[in-house]
């Protein structure tokens, strides 16, 4: 074998193992934020399990799940089927603490974005800046969406 198909072969066993290595990490984020979630439902439902209706039916129950969503995370996208909860009592709803509704970035992403744009991160470089975090996923973060962005940060900074 010469030097450079070796050099070759090292570089995509790397690569491969990287990439076993990065959805290794993945599915073990997701399988415990699904744990935490379900551990935070069932926690829920037991604090709720002595109301009852007057048909003697509890009020609080385990109402299937939320449809599927990807969450933006340094490790990449990662999907999550948040469990769903009815709550039949008066001014009462289930909002989870660890997965509130709106969340499509973890925290860190949400740091990691303003970071960028102070170290003179142009708008139209966040895609390809984030590329190589979030994959293709970083589609959802357009030039227009940081935009957005600096505007609310601004706001915040005024007040």
């Amino acid at each position: 074998m010469r030097d450079g198909s070796l050099s070759d072969l090292e570089m995509r066993v790397a690569q491969v193992s990287r990439s076993a290595m990065e959805k290794a990490f993945r599915e073990g984020a997701q399988r415990m934020l699904m744990k935490a979630l379900e551990d935070e439902v069932a926690e829920y439902l037991e604090a709720g399990k002595d109301a009852l209706d007057e048909n003697g039916r509890r009020r609080v129950t385990r109402n299937g799940r939320m449809p599927k969503r990807d969450i933006q995370s340094p490790l990449g996208p990662i999907e999550v089927e948040q469990p769903r909860v009815r709550d039949r009592r008066e001014g009462q709803r289930f909002t989870s603490s660890i997965l509130p509704p709106y969340l499509r970035r973890s925290p860190s992403m949400e740091a990691l974005i303003p970071w960028l744009y102070l170290k003179g991160a142009s708008t139209n470089a966040f895609p390809d800046a984030l590329k190589g975090i979030l994959g293709e996923a970083a589609a959802g973060l357009s030039p227009a969406t940081i935009c957005r962005l600096k505007a609310a940060w601004e706001d915040e900074f005024k007040e």
